[in-house]
């Protein structure tokens, strides 16, 4: 299973998470931070469990491509 955490308070807008994984993020109209897509919001933290391997690599990608290092990605 892979868990994958956003932070979004401390978002700064950049976008690059988008462009590295689009299938699990987009960019918020409202106040141009990044949604992590169907996820929960637990305290600020908003996750999704996936059963998909698949997503994995390109999560980890907008982890690393993350300025504020809001972004975590781990297999459980």
């Amino acid at each position: 299973m892979v868990v994958v955490t956003l932070q979004r308070e401390k978002c700064i807008g950049c976008n690059y998470c988008v462009e590295m994984a689009p299938e699990q993020f987009a960019m918020s109209k409202k106040d141009g931070k990044s949604v992590l897509l169907h996820s929960q919001n637990k305290k600020g933290f908003h996750t999704i469990k996936s059963h998909d391997e698949g997503i994995f690599d390109t999560c980890e990608q907008a982890s690393k491509a993350c300025p504020v290092k809001i972004i975590s990605v781990k297999r459980t």
